[in-house]
């Protein structure tokens, strides 16, 4: 007897048509792999299970698959990577031109308190100096001397008041007098007409 195992028309026919529905459900999780690469959506067991239309464990059974997932997964975490550092290497930019920017308005901050306070300095010695000009005697003397003066103002504007009024009452009598000279003259030229 011979035992070869040659397979029967039918098996044959089963195997040829499994055959075909795996590599055809290998080439549909090979597209979506492709699509979701292209839509730049994260590819994952779930994710290419649903777009190819087969099931998870078809996935995890089949070899093929398994790699070619397995090797979607790691090139998108390596673009993922790449796409971390880049985005690290930009933060990175920015916190440090922002730390720059930091320190060169820190300096000019510091420039600017140095150079305030040297002024403050300055303008402090100027008061000092002024108050050592004058002494507490110096203050008190030109205090009693500001009063004497103050009091000097107040008697002579009342001495002017007293002119004034004596220069208005003067006039008053020189009008008074004119007019009595006046009247006198008159009379002298007509003596007639003196009553």
């Amino acid at each position: 007897m011979n035992t070869a195992t040659v397979p029967e028309p039918r098996t044959a026919a089963a195997q040829a048509a499994r055959r075909r529905k795996t590599e055809a459900a290998l080439e549909r999780v090979h597209q979506a792999i492709a699509r979701l690469r292209r839509e730049k959506a994260q590819v994952g067991v779930a994710a290419v299970a649903r777009r190819a239309d087969v099931s998870r464990t078809f996935l995890y059974d089949n070899p093929d698959a398994r790699v070619a997932i397995a090797t979607a997964m790691a090139d998108a975490g390596d673009r993922r990577t790449q796409l971390l550092a880049g985005q690290d290497d930009e933060r990175e930019a920015t916190w440090r031109e922002r730390a720059l920017n930091a320190e060169d308005a820190l300096k000019a901050a510091h420039g600017e308190i140095i150079a305030q306070r040297a002024r403050t300095g300055e303008l402090l010695g100027q008061v000092r100096d002024l108050q050592a000009e004058w002494t507490e005697e110096a203050i008190q003397r030109i205090t009693t001397e500001n009063t004497t003066l103050k009091q000097r103002v107040r008697q002579l504007t009342a001495d002017n008041r007293t002119l004034d009024e004596r220069l208005k009452a003067a006039r008053s009598n020189l009008r008074f007098q004119d007019r009595r000279v006046a009247d006198l003259e008159a009379r002298i030229a007509d003596p007639g007409t003196a009553t």
